[in-house]
C-alpha cells in the first residue's frame, strides 16, 4: 500500500507532497521551511530517500536542496534546468524506485518552463497519481510567460501538448496532485475545487477542450501581472538556497523604529487592518499576518530593502517571519511586539484613518473625493465604479505622485489590499478613507458600477 500526504502552503497558494509505502518516501516540490515534511515523515515512520522538483520555480524559495541534505536522499532535477550544485538529473522517462513496488516516472512536460517535468507515481507497474507541478492544473494550467516574454507563446503551445500528452498516457481514474492553481500567481488562473483526476479535466480543462490556437490566444490574454520578486526566485533556487534562519530577530524600541522610518527603511505592521487603522506608527505600512503577506509584501517592497515587523505577539512574529523566508526576505532587520503605544516615542501619538464600506461611501457621496480602486487590471474589467481612479496595489508605491488631490476613499475587492493601500497612501501623508468591504456590495449600496 502506498500514501500521499498533502502539504499545504496557503499563504502561497501552493501544496507540497510527501510519497511513499512502508519504509521510504519521496518529497514533491518541498517549501522552504521543510520541517512540516519531515515532521509528516516522521508520523508516517519513513525516511525521506528521494526529493524531487517539477522545475526551477518561480514563486518560492524552495528547500528542495537542504532537505535533501539533511535527509541523505537524492535530490532529482530535471535534467534542463541550469543549476550551480550537485543533483541527479531527470530525463524523460527515467523511473526510481520510491518503496518495494512504488516507483516514480518522470513525464517531460515543457509549458509552465521549458524543462518542466512532472512524475507519475506507480504502483506494481500501474499509475496511481501523477504530481504536475505547474503543469496540468485544476481546470487550468501553470502560466507560460515567467521565464522570458519571447518564449511565451512556444510554452503555451508547450502546455497545451503537455496536458495532451497526460491525458493520452494516464488512466482517466488517475489523481491529478498539482503545485500551483490554489491562490499562486504562477497558476494561469485559479483552482475551481479542491481534487481533480484525469478524466475530469479532459471535460473541464480548456488546455484538454480547446484547439491549440485557440486555447493560446485565450491564455496569453488571460494573463495578469506576475509578482515582482518572482524575478529573484528562479535565480535563488538555480544557484542553491541557503538554509533558513527562523531564529528570533533583535528587538527594536521606539527609538530604533523611528530612525528605521527616517533612513527611509520599511517599517510593516503584521497586525489587522482594523486595529493599524485605529492606531499605528505613522509612516508604517500594513501587510496582516493573517493575509498573503508573503506575496503582497514581497511584491511591493524594494529588493533588498530593510524590513522592521511589528507584531502583536511573538506567534504572530514567528508565523510571518515563517511566511517570508519562504520568498526569499530571511532576516528582518529587527522587529517589536506589543501595541503603537509601545512602538511610537515618548511624547507621540499613533497615527490614524477611518475606514468605512460602499454603504458609506454612497451616503458620502463621491462628487469630493478621489475613489481609488487598486483592484488588478483582470478584476477591473469585470465592472467598476463610475468615476474611479485605478491603480494596481503592486504599482501603488510607485505612483503615488499620480493619485489626484483630495481625500481618498480607497477600495479593493474585498478589504485586505484596500488596507495595504490604505496604509501606503496614510504613509505618503494623504488623508484616506479604507472602504473594508466586497465589491459585489458596491451596486446594492446605490452606486453606479460600469461594466469594463
Amino acid at each position: 500500500m502506498f500514501f500521499i500526504d498533502t502539504i499545504d502552503l496557503e499563504g502561497l497558494g501552493n501544496r507540497s507532497y510527501l510519497a511513499g509505502g512502508r519504509q521510504t518516501a519521496v518529497a514533491v516540490d518541498p517549501p522552504r521551511d521543510f520541517d512540516r515534511v519531515l515532521a509528516v515523515a516522521a508520523r508516517r515512520g519513513v525516511r525521506i530517500s528521494h526529493v524531487v522538483e517539477t522545475h526551477i520555480h518561480n514563486d518560492y524559495v524552495t528547500g528542495g536542496l537542504e532537505l535533501a541534505r539533511v535527509t541523505g536522499a537524492a535530490y532529482l532535477v530535471p535534467a534542463g534546468a541550469h543549476v550551480a550544485f550537485t543533483r541527479v538529473p531527470v530525463a524523460d522517462g527515467d523511473t526510481v524506485t520510491v518503496d518495494s513496488g512504488l516507483q516514480l516516472r518522470a513525464v517531460a512536460t515543457p509549458g509552465h518552463t521549458s524543462h518542466h517535468t512532472s512524475y507519475v507515481l506507480q504502483e506494481q507497474g500501474a499509475s496511481v497519481a501523477a504530481f504536475t507541478g505547474g503543469s496540468l492544473l485544476i481546470g487550468t494550467v501553470g502560466r507560460p510567460d515567467l521565464v522570458e516574454p519571447r518564449l511565451t507563446e512556444q510554452l503555451a503551445r508547450a502546455q497545451h501538448a503537455s496536458a495532451h500528452r497526460l491525458a493520452a498516457e494516464l488512466p482517466d481514474e488517475t489523481p491529478v496532485l498539482p503545485t500551483h492553481g490554489f491562490g499562486s500567481f504562477c497558476s494561469s488562473a485559479q483552482a475551481d475545487g479542491d481534487a481533480t483526476t484525469i478524466g475530469k479535466e479532459k471535460s473541464a480543462n480548456a488546455a484538454l477542450t480547446t484547439d491549440v490556437d485557440s486555447f493560446v490566444v485565450q491564455l496569453i490574454a488571460g494573463l495578469d501581472d506576475a509578482p515582482a520578486y518572482y524575478t529573484h526566485m528562479g535565480p535563488a533556487n538555480a544557484a542553491g538556497p541557503t538554509p533558513v534562519d527562523l531564529t528570533p530577530p533583535a528587538l527594536a524600541d521606539a527609538d530604533e523604529i523611528a530612525a528605521r522610518l527616517a533612513d527611509g527603511e520599511w517599517v510593516v505592521d503584521l497586525r489587522n487592518r482594523v486595529a493599524f487603522a485605529e492606531g499605528h506608527v505613522a509612516g508604517s505600512f500594513n501587510f496582516e499576518a493573517d493575509g498573503k503577506i508573503a506575496t503582497y509584501l514581497a511584491w511591493l517592497i524594494p529588493w533588498g530593502k530593510p524590513v522592521t515587523l511589528l507584531a502583536e505577539s511573538p506567534e504572530q512574529l514567528a508565523a510571518a517571519q515563517r511566511e517570508l523566508v519562504r520568498v526569499g526576505i530571511d532576516r528582518p532587520a529587527a522587529a517589536a511586539t506589543g501595541t503603537p503605544q509601545e512602538w511610537v516615542p515618548e511624547g507621540d501619538s499613533p497615527a490614524s484613518f477611518p475606514r468605512s464600506t460602499f454603504a458609506g461611501l454612497a451616503e458620502h457621496g463621491t462628487d469630493d473625493i478621489v475613489v481609488l480602486d487598486v483592484r488588478r487590471d483582470s478584476e477591473r474589467v469585470a465592472g467598476y465604479l463610475e468615476g474611479s481612479v485605478h491603480i494596481p496595489l503592486h504599482q501603488l508605491h510607485k505612483r503615488l505622485g499620480e493619485v489626484p488631490a483630495g481625500t481618498i476613499w480607497v477600495h479593493c475587492a474585498g478589504g485586505m489590499r484596500a488596507g495595504i493601500a490604505a496604509s501606503l497612501l496614510d504613509a505618503g501623508g494623504r488623508d484616506v478613507v479604507a472602504v473594508d468591504d466586497g465589491f459585489d456590495a458596491a451596486e446594492g449600496a446605490g452606486l453606479t458600477v460600469v461594466s469594463g
